[in-house]
């Protein structure tokens, strides 16, 4: 088995591709309420923390190897997620209105071209916002495993 296999794969991550991604589609409600202006500030509080609760709360439960790495591709699959959502719902975001680059770079570029550079920062943008909450939480996480005896990692033998 490959070195990346062994790293990104079940036996290092403790959890499974489907639970994987399972914990990071929980966040979608979130993006999505965000970004139709479904809720306000206390309802969007809750789709906030209750999702990275639940990551932590399966991932010390199920006492994975390494409960930093595990959060961190949880955060990654969920950046993913958020960058996909925002996509999809971003003319009904923007009601129609949508960016435009200003200062120097305004009109600089078609239309068209506009769009795309604008989606494309916001495609990575939210990689590394999904990325960043799920390290994180894996910080927290690999702080609770090392200092609570009953939440470390199972033991190989």
């Amino acid at each position: 088995m490959s070195e990346k296999k062994r790293l990104l794969g079940k036996e290092s991550l403790g959890l499974s591709f489907g639970a994987l991604v399972g914990l990071a589609l929980v966040g979608v409600p979130r993006v999505i309420a965000h970004d139709l202006e479904l809720v306000g500030s206390a309802v969007n509080s809750v789709l906030v923390f209750v999702p990275l609760a639940v990551w932590l709360a399966v991932v010390l439960w199920r006492r994975v190897p390494n409960p930093f790495l595990t959060l961190l591709v949880i955060g990654v699959y969920y950046g993913f997620l958020l960058a996909v959502v925002h996509q999809i719902l971003w003319t009904e975001a923007f009601e129609g209105d949508p960016p435009a680059l200003g200062g120097n770079l305004a009109g600089a570029l078609s239309g068209p071209m506009e769009a795309v550079v604008l989606r494309g920062f916001a495609f990575l943008s939210s990689l590394v916002t999904g990325a960043a909450v799920g390290a994180a939480v894996g910080v927290v996480g690999w702080l609770l495993a090392k200092t609570v005896p009953a939440l470390r990692p199972h033991s190989r033998t």
